[in-house]
This record gives C-alpha cells, sequence and structure tokens, in this order.
C-alpha cells in the first residue's frame, strides 16, 4: 500500500523537473483525444440528425406495377389482393394525376392524389379525413397559396369539392407521396378503369414491413412478376452504413494526431531517462527492482495520458456543448449513447497510446546496467 503513493510521488516530481515540456506532452495527447472524440461525435449527430429527418419510412412498403415486364397500373385484382395479405395493417391504394387547383380566382400547380384511405398515409392537422369521401383534404402548400381553410371550396380539374381536412406540413422528411402540394380526393373522382399507381403499407415496425413486403412478393408475382415492392427500410439501412463509415473515417483522422502525440510522448520519456541514467543508476545501486524502474516511468506515462485526455475531453464537452446552442440540431442527436461512446473511446485510447509509448523508454531504463549509469 506505501509503495503506490511513493510511485506517483516519484513520478510526479520527475514531471515537475521540465514542466514546459510535460506540459506540451499533455497538449499533444488532450489535441488527439479531442480530435477523436469531436470527429466522431460529429459524425453520430449527422447520423441522429439523418434518421430523424427521415421519420417512420422505414416501416412502410411502396408496391408499384413493374414497367420492366410491361405492367403500367396496379390492377383492382391485385388491390385488393395486397389488401388481404394487408388485413389488420394500414395501406392505401392510391391514383396519382397532375393538374391545377383553384378558388378565390387564385390557381395553382397540385397532385391529386385519390384513395379512399388517406388516414393510412397522411397526417391531417386539422379537420376531418373521415368525411374524405364527400370533400376533398388539401396540403399545406395549396391552402397557403390559395388561403384555403376547412369549409372553403376548391375547384379541380374533375370537380369542385369543399374541403374537409388540412394536411400538416412536411417538415424536412421524406415521404413516399408529396402532401404539402396536393389535393387528396375520393378514389371515384378520378376513377379505376386506368387501375391505380402504387398501394402505401404503413406497418408498425421495419420488421412488420419486411414480413408483409415478402408476403406481397409472394402472392402476386406467382406467374409473373407483375409488381416492384419496394421498403424503404433499406434506404434507412444505406444511410446507416453510409454514416458508419463516415464515423469510422473521421475518427480515423483525428487518430492519426493521437499517434503524433504518442510519439511526443515517446520523445519525452526518452530524453527523461537519459537525463536521469545516474539517478536510476544509483536506485539500482542500493537495491532498486528493474520492476520499480519501470513502474515509475509507465506511472509518468500514465499521468501524462490522464492529464491530457481528460483535458481533451473536456474541450469536446465545450465544443458539443457550442454545437447544441449556436446550430439547430436537436437535443436527442448530442446527448445520446453515441457521444457517450465517442467520449469514452478518446478518453481510453488516449490514455492506452500514452502508457504504451512509456513502455520503450521503461524497458530502456529498466535494463540499463546500473555501473554504466552511474559513470555517465
Amino acid at each position: 500500500m506505501s509503495r503506490k503513493p511513493s510511485l506517483t510521488l516519484m513520478a510526479t516530481r520527475n514531471l515537475t523537473r521540465n514542466r514546459f515540456r510535460s506540459i506540451l506532452a499533455c497538449a499533444g495527447i488532450a489535441i488527439g483525444v479531442f480530435a477523436i472524440a469531436t470527429l466522431g461525435i460529429f459524425g453520430n449527430v449527422l447520423s441522429v440528425e439523418a434518421s430523424e429527418s427521415i421519420g417512420e419510412i422505414g416501416s412502410e412498403v411502396i408496391v408499384t406495377p413493374n414497367e420492366d415486364e410491361g405492367f403500367t397500373s396496379l390492377a383492382p385484382r391485385d388491390v385488393e389482393e395486397i389488401e388481404r395479405v394487408t388485413s389488420g395493417v394500414a395501406s392505401a391504394a392510391i391514383i396519382t394525376q397532375g393538374g391545377l387547383a383553384a378558388s378565390g380566382g387564385e390557381t395553382t400547380a397540385a397532385t391529386y392524389y385519390g384513395t379512399d384511405s388517406p388516414g393510412a398515409v397522411f397526417e391531417a392537422e386539422e379537420g376531418n379525413m373521415e368525411a374524405h369521401r364527400s370533400g376533398a383534404v388539401v396540403g399545406a402548400g395549396v391552402a397557403e397559396s390559395l388561403n384555403l381553410r376547412v369549409g372553403d371550396r376548391v375547384d379541380t380539374e374533375v370537380g369542385s369539392y369543399r374541403v374537409v381536412a388540412l394536411l400538416e406540413q412536411q417538415d424536412g422528411g421524406i415521404t413516399p407521396v408529396g402532401p404539402d402540394e396536393s389535393v387528396i380526393l375520393p378514389e371515384s373522382a378520378l376513377g379505376t378503369s386506368g387501375g391505380y399507381d402504387q398501394v402505401i403499407v404503413r406497418a408498425e415496425s421495419g420488421a412488420e414491413a419486411s414480413r408483409v413486403a415478402d408476403e406481397i412478393r409472394d402472392r402476386i408475382n406467382v406467374r409473373e412478376e407483375r409488381v416492384d415492392v419496394f421498403e424503404l427500410s433499406s434506404i434507412v439501412e444505406e444511410i446507416d452504413e453510409f454514416f458508419s463509415l463516415l464515423s469510422g473515417f473521421l475518427v480515423g483522422l483525428g487518430g492519426i494526431s493521437l499517434v503524433v502525440a504518442g510519439v511526443s510522448i515517446l520523445n519525452v520519456m526518452m530524453m527523461s531517462v537519459v537525463e536521469r541514467r545516474g539517478e536510476i543508476g544509483v536506485m539500482r545501486a542500493v537495491g532498486g527492482q528493474r520492476g520499480d524502474v519501470m513502474r515509475i516511468i509507465l506511472v509518468e506515462a500514465l499521468l501524462l495520458g490522464v492529464i491530457g485526455s481528460v483535458v481533451g475531453v473536456l474541450l469536446t464537452a465545450i465544443a458539443v456543448t457550442g454545437l447544441y446552442v449556436f446550430t439547430p440540431v436537436s437535443s436527442a442527436a448530442v446527448v445520446n449513447t453515441g457521444t457517450a461512446f465517442y467520449l469514452g473511446l478518446a478518453l481510453g485510447v488516449g490514455v492506452t497510446v500514452s502508457v504504451l509509448s512509456g513502455v520503450y523508454p521503461a524497458w530502456s531504463a529498466a535494463n540499463e546496467d546500473p555501473v554504466d549509469a552511474i559513470r555517465s
């Protein structure tokens, strides 16, 4: 128990002999730790923000006609089969048509969506989408352009309808249909004789979406590939893979500066050993063991690593706080397990590099011949 405090005291005394050199070594470690932690955290923030902007599309499946095989629309029997497969899961068969919308002398371009299940795909901010079969649901962009409110009338190329609901404005997310510039009409308004353009399935989870997608393929594409089934979770997976690669690349860049810092500590330790050859020789001559010499040098390297790493982590915390305060990133993107992981990783790597950098100087000092060391 008495040896540990004495080793720490001796190591501290040795480091304070040349404070400036020790400070520079700590600064090198601090910069390396700061680089690893901040680059890793920034990459993680980008990943979290991207996932939030994507929203819940990972649980959605889009079924469209297989144009490569000559199918230009989904036949009503295909839609009926999809509805049987997705029983208990929200789905909507959609007919799409471009056109104009007008009200009060104002006109704007709009996309007509004909569907009897708008609630499966769209979210209403105002009004009642259940009354959709007798009216129109209008997107936020169209409503703003035409100054529409619930109860107003909107003229379309297929008739005039009372506005029964207004959709929520899209907030930067990715959706299979564009809600802002849309006018959602009853399915019968656009007619089903030409078939449907797509069916959108919104499951409760990505796993359930994958199950539904597989079952749709098995049921409909038995004899010929009539439909394409696209799982939006594949986009999420590709984005996650990209940001994982990006974070690894950024951490690797930060690791280069930490390697440089490790070389700096190696240099500090070697210079310290050379300057103290006589002292080490006397220590060995009066009974000091090789293990004692090695422990002193390694404790010195450990102290440099701990101090530098802690400073680097504190600087990273300041940088991350600044990122949250001065940029529009959410608190969830900054405060999460990813941030804690990169802080811990940088701290551990910083201390490890420091200790490893002291191994050779410690071994060299411990194996120095006491007589030669005293003579020098």
